[in-house]
């Protein structure tokens, strides 16, 4: 399998690439980005930017799509630039890909996607969801986590300290706002998109614990 994964330097992607990399049913990985990434067997890293993403490039011609591409307000600095980093630039891979009818796609999402959250991250990427469901790919899965726990590159003060509290807290509490940890979620991404189903699908955070 050709797999294109957009997004292969954020926390959860990194693990996608690991087990992408390590499973003997993917031949090749994608991994265009605005950074190069160690050369490895296997892997394709363009050098790409997001703005003007190359419309001609033959690798958006893959067998599935993993996305992993996401940012918080506080690092985006605004509503209108987070939104073109979580919405706008999935979906303009999501359609470059099924111009080259790349057949499957899945989105790392969030627990709380509704176009009609009155929580502006939420309602982003629940438009998203949305958006992405008239591209009409064969297979389309919404992967849905909570909360993620591991070491991010960039620091999230509240978010380390809500991490903390729910790894103490875990077994007490309700397996949907138990932690769910980058590995798992990024297998869960990897097996969808290699055991792709036809329609659209959604994987809740209870079972990425």
């Amino acid at each position: 399998m050709k797999l294109l994964l957009v997004g292969a330097t954020g926390l959860v992607g990194r693990h996608v690439l690991d087990l992408a990399l390590a499973d003997p049913r993917v031949s090749t990985v994608i991994a265009p980005g605005r950074r190069s990434l160690p050369e490895q067997p296997g892997l394709f890293s363009p050098l790409v930017d997001y703005e003007r993403l190359p419309e001609d490039a033959e690798w958006w011609k893959a067998d599935a799509i993993i996305c992993t591409l996401g940012t918080t307000m506080k690092v985006a600095g605004s509503e209108a630039i987070f939104r073109r980093v979580d919405h706008d630039y999935p979906l303009s891979v999501a359609r470059l890909a099924r111009g080259y009818e790349t057949p499957v796609y899945v989105l790392n999402s969030a627990i709380g996607a509704n176009v009609k959250s009155r929580f502006f991250y939420n309602r982003v990427k629940g438009e998203l969801e949305q958006d992405l469901t008239r591209e009409g790919f064969t297979s389309l899965t919404f992967v849905r986590p909570g909360v993620i726990g591991g070491q991010r590159e960039e620091s999230r003060p509240g978010e380390s300290i809500m991490v903390r509290a729910l790894a103490l807290a875990g077994p007490l509490l309700p397996r949907r706002w138990r932690l769910n940890p980058p590995e798992q979620i990024a297998r869960v991404l990897l097996e969808a998109a290699l055991n792709a189903k036809a329609g659209v699908h959604v994987v809740t955070s209870e079972r990425m614990v």
